[in-house]
C-alpha cells in the first residue's frame, strides 16, 4: 500500500479506524501516515518524537503483536481545528490524542499518550 492509496481522515473520528484497519494489516508506514511529522507518541515508558522514531516503535510493536481489537472510541472533543480523540482497549489500555486538521482538511495526530493496560493479578 502506497501513501497515494491510503484512505486519509477526513475528521478526526475517523483516525481511531484507520489505526485499527492499519494495525491489522501490519502497515507500519500506514501508521505513520496517521501522524504530523514532528508528532509525539508516548506509550508507558517510550516517548517517540517524529515519524522516525514512531515507525521504530510501530515496527517493534507489529513484530510482536497481530492482533488489533477495535477499540471503543467516544466522539471528539473540537475546537476548530483542533480535536481530543480516544480510544478504550477491551484489555482496558486507552489513549488519548490530540489531532490537528491539516491545510487540505484531513487530519492527523500531534499528539498520541497510551495508558497500557494495569497487570493482572
Amino acid at each position: 500500500m502506497t501513501d497515494h492509496t491510503r484512505e486519509p481522515a477526513r475528521a478526526p473520528e475517523d483516525l481511531a479506524a484507520l489505526f485499527n484497519r492499519r494495525a491489522n494489516a501490519g502497515d507500519v508506514e500506514g501508521l505513520v501516515a496517521l501522524y504530523e511529522p514532528d508528532a509525539v507518541l508516548a506509550a508507558g515508558r517510550v516517548v517517540a518524537t517524529g515519524h522516525a522514531e514512531i515507525r521504530t516503535f510501530y515496527a517493534d510493536l507489529l513484530a510482536r503483536k497481530s492482533d488489533f481489537p477495535a477499540p471503543e472510541t467516544p466522539p471528539p472533543l473540537r475546537n476548530g481545528g483542533l480535536a481530543m480523540t480516544f480510544a478504550r482497549l477491551p484489555n482496558g489500555a486507552f489513549s488519548v490524542e490530540v489531532a490537528r486538521e491539516q491545510p487540505d482538511g484531513t487530519w492527523l495526530w500531534a499528539i498520541d499518550q497510551l495508558k497500557l493496560a494495569p497487570p493482572k493479578g
